[in-house]
């Protein structure tokens, strides 16, 4: 029997040149974190995103931590973050003896809803932390004037949106602290790592010293002349970015438009094949918006039986997951707030494969296996895309 080619849920689009940035590391004899392919990095992500200064992190989840410190979160304090996501928001604000409340998202977008925000506001709340939802950016017009209103801070956590857009600004510019992911999955990557972007130098100068333990950079004190010897006057944490990391990044922050354009053809090409489809919905992206396509989640129909859809998928070869969470339904987050969006999301979205590297052939394959999966899993039996 001929083995069927295995379509893998992602891809990293890692080449020759990526290769070539860290044979210079290794020749340089500084691989270590917060060195000169490190330095070079933030200030390519500076001068892209425009923003006051870029810190370069080990993962986006440090950045989150390392912004709620820096902008001031105290144990007690109320921070209100997107309810659809991977949870590293809520954790960040864990982390610092906070509480996270979580505000339900807009049921096209998958991204928070201004008004669940506002309803959210009170005495404790001292910021928001919003999330551009697997690569579509939120609503920061009105986020950011509810902010205003309010004094409160925002936190962009683009983690999902390098290279998407809002109003025609860039997903990482659009709040006064944003963090990006480098993660394997992500439009650029590096396997892992981060940054943390800000308008503010302070903010960045205040994530840097403690992204180091709280005494900077090494590779600096070793280029002084004489013995300076750094004092801990703060606890702080070992979330630096490796320089082999920092020069993989430089190249790939190069090509964000080229395989943004890659993935952007195969989101089209989904939409088209699966226009007719009865049994789900495609992502819609609002006009005033551009989205990254991180991933592609498909809202299945609620007579379908996702977990049963996905083992039929994974038996052909074809990566798939859940989608998201909904955090507030998580254990560890349990505080009996309903987020009903968030929580319908969670149960009916279905991760289908969306990387740079898919061939056209590939994606037709996919949705011939998806259709024939939900007809054979959905209690309705659409056929022949009539009910």
């Amino acid at each position: 029997m001929l083995s069927v080619e295995a379509i893998p849920l992602v891809h990293a689009s890692l080449g020759e040149r990526e290769l070539a940035a860290v044979a210079e590391v290794f020749a340089s004899g500084w691989p270590a974190g917060q060195g000169p392919k490190g330095k070079a990095l933030e200030a390519q992500l500076a001068r892209k995103y425009q923003m006051s200064d870029a810190v370069a992190v080990s993962n986006c989840g440090a950045a989150l931590h390392l912004a709620l410190m820096a902008l001031g979160v105290q144990p007690g304090d109320e921070v209100i973050v997107a309810d659809y996501t991977f949870p590293a928001p809520a954790h960040a604000v864990r982390y610092l003896g906070a509480v996270p409340v979580f505000a339900d998202v807009r049921p096209d977008t998958g991204t928070v809803d201004p008004q669940a925000v506002a309803d959210l506001i009170g005495p404790r709340t001292v910021g928001v932390i919003a999330v551009d939802t697997v690569g579509m950016p939120a609503d920061y017009a009105p986020l950011q004037a509810l902010a205003d209103r309010h004094q409160l801070f925002v936190v962009e956590d683009a983690a999902c949106a390098v290279g998407a857009t809002y109003q025609g600004r860039q997903a990482g510019a659009l709040a006064e602290v944003a963090c990006l992911s480098f993660h394997g999955r992500k439009g650029a990557t590096s396997g892992e790592g981060g940054a943390l972007l800000a308008t503010d130098p302070a903010i960045a100068a205040n994530a840097r010293l403690r992204s180091s333990f709280g005494i900077g950079s090494i590779f600096d004190l070793g280029n002084v002349v004489g013995l300076p010897i750094p004092e801990f006057t703060e606890i702080g944490y070992n979330f630096k970015l490796s320089d082999i990391a920092a020069a993989i990044l430089q190249v790939q922050i190069d090509r964000i438009d080229e395989l943004l354009a890659r993935r952007t053809a195969v989101a089209a090409q989904y939409a088209e094949l699966l226009a007719d489809e009865e049994l789900l919905t495609v992502p819609q992206v609002p006009d005033d918006r551009t989205h990254a396509w991180q991933s592609y989640m498909v809202t299945l129909d609620a007579d379908v039986d996702r977990a049963a859809v996905a083992a039929d998928l994974r038996a052909q070869g074809i990566g798939c997951g859940h989608g998201t969470w909904a955090t507030h339904l998580q254990p560890v987050f349990a505080s009996g707030q309903s987020c009903p969006v968030a929580a319908d999301l969670f149960h009916r979205n279905l991760a289908i494969p969306m990387h740079a590297e898919l061939a056209a052939s590939q994606v037709e394959r996919v949705v011939d296996a998806l259709r024939g999966a939900l007809r054979a899993h959905s209690t309705t039996r659409v056929l022949g895309g009539a009910a």
